[in-house]
């Protein structure tokens, strides 16, 4: 039988050691806005510097995996060189170490190829060459494309251009029709700026001839060598309009930072309205446009209409009538919109949809009050109720009205009743917040609209 094993004698017992585990910390990434610096050049000497033209991107974020962040670096810096001259480009990636903490490590090849797909070259000799191997890229993409002329006025393509920074001589708007080769080679090299500068914008279809692009071009006379440098250019889908017409809708534009705030904007969008004037299409449109070009395509838009002879009775009618005084306090927005001979009218002889022409309306009618201060009262309460108009209803008459849910055969989601109440029950339509809140929020549309009538009446005024 056998014995329990007794205890050592030993009176020395050394505690028993833990294993220490150490674990890293999770990978938490950098967000690509972060490292990133991209830079606009037009030659190679101004590459490797950092005062050279920098952009502001929309968001490289969204160029990324899920989260928009990069992973598995340590001390990374990514600097991007566009040429101006060919539209290539080269990424300098620099990084101190590089370690997988749990999210991988980002491929940054595909990811900015991504962006830059085929205009990225691989190094940066590559790059520096193409300021000599292709300095004549834009001349020959353009060669195929139909000139658009148009009459120059004291060296400028009309008032409105009165900023330009170089002679309305040394520009031309070249019109090339999507579906070629020479066309698409040439937008496939203008899609990562696009992607980068046009807040959600995505790569037109270069296989449809419908699309149209207008390219601003300036040509440089460099020691006796004419440089052709594009300035910027837009994007025009030509849509049929029964029974023999089409409508004209721009749908990307873009002017180059470097020659941003020059009038260049203004310029293509006079030629543009010219062209649609010319060619007799239906009306000339615009997709989803930013404040700032609303803004540009306003300031155009007016200068025209200014000039425009079958509305001027109109404008004059609707002044005077403000003028009167003797307003409601309940002044209603539609005794203040242009007659529907007016509107048009507009439409025949300027292209503009009506939409816009009311957006111009009412600065045509602030630019009419003369002094402005003595009918800014009535100007305001006008603009203040067309804007309630646009948002809570006409008259503010949705009280009583309700939008509800009943048995039926028919498909859902295309069928509907609406019925008044009558007992004054409140209305389905709402907007965010209280009563209070629902004020401050109308207050502050009408503010801006006023601002913003304002800043182009004066900038009209000074053409």
């Amino acid at each position: 039988m056998g014995q329990k094993q007794k205890p050592s004698a030993d009176p020395v017992t050394e505690p028993k050691k833990r294993r220490r585990v150490g674990f890293s910390d999770l990978d938490a990434g950098v967000e690509a806005n972060e490292c990133i610096k991209i830079y606009l050049v037009s030659s190679k000497e101004e590459v490797g510097v950092s005062d050279s033209f920098s952009i502001d991107p929309v968001d490289l974020n969204s160029f990324l995996d899920e989260d928009g962040k990069i992973y598995g670096y340590q001390g990374l810096k990514i600097t991007i060189w566009i040429s101006c001259i060919s539209f290539h480009a080269y990424a300098d990636i620099k990084f101190q170490s590089t370690s997988d903490r749990g999210k991988g490590i980002t491929d940054l090849k595909s990811a900015l190829q991504r962006i830059f797909a085929e205009t990225l070259v691989e190094n940066e000799d590559e790059f520096l060459q193409t300021f000599s191997t292709e300095k004549d890229f834009v001349r020959s993409a353009v060669s195929s494309g139909e000139v658009l002329q148009h009459k120059v006025s004291n060296g400028h393509i009309s008032h409105s251009n009165q900023n330009l920074k170089a002679p309305a001589s040394d520009l031309e708007v070249v019109r090339m029709i999507v579906g070629d080769m020479a066309t698409g080679h040439l937008y496939s090299r203008l899609i990562p700026l696009v992607l980068l500068l046009v807040d959600g914008s995505n790569p037109i279809d270069v296989t449809d001839p419908r699309w149209e692009l207008y390219l601003l071009i300036q040509k440089m006379d460099q020691k006796g060598d004419v440089q052709h440098r594009l300035l910027g250019f837009t994007a025009v889908y030509r849509f049929y309009h029964y029974p023999d017409s089409t409508r004209m809708r721009l749908s990307q534009i873009l002017i180059l930072p470097t020659y941003q705030r020059k009038g260049y904007g203004s310029y293509l969008v006079e030629v543009l309205s010219k062209v649609a004037i010319a060619e007799n299409v239906h009306d000339f449109t615009v997709e989803e446009p930013l404040d700032s070009f609303q803004h540009v395509r306003t300031c155009v838009d007016i200068q025209h209409l200014l000039s425009c002879e079958p509305i001027q009775h109109a404008i004059s009618s609707a002044v005077l009538h403000l003028k009167q005084g003797k307003l409601s306090k309940k002044i209603y927005a539609s005794r203040f919109v242009p007659p529907a001979s007016a509107v048009e009218d507009v439409r025949k002889t300027l292209k503009i949809n009506k939409k816009q022409f009311l957006q111009c309306w009412e600065i045509l009618i602030y630019l009419g009050l003369d002094p402005i201060d003595k009918y800014m009262g009535d100007y305001t309460a006008i603009i203040s109720n067309r804007v309630r108009e646009d948002i809570l209803g006409k008259d503010s008459g949705t009280a009583g009205k309700r939008v509800i849910d009943v048995p039926s055969n028919y498909d859902p989601e295309v069928s509907f009743v609406m019925f008044r109440s009558h007992d004054g029950e409140p209305s389905s339509v709402q907007m965010d917040g209280n009563q209070t809140n629902q004020e401050e929020q109308l207050q502050q549309l009408v503010d801006e609209r006023i601002k913003e009538i304002k800043l182009i009446a004066e900038k009209v005024s000074l053409h």
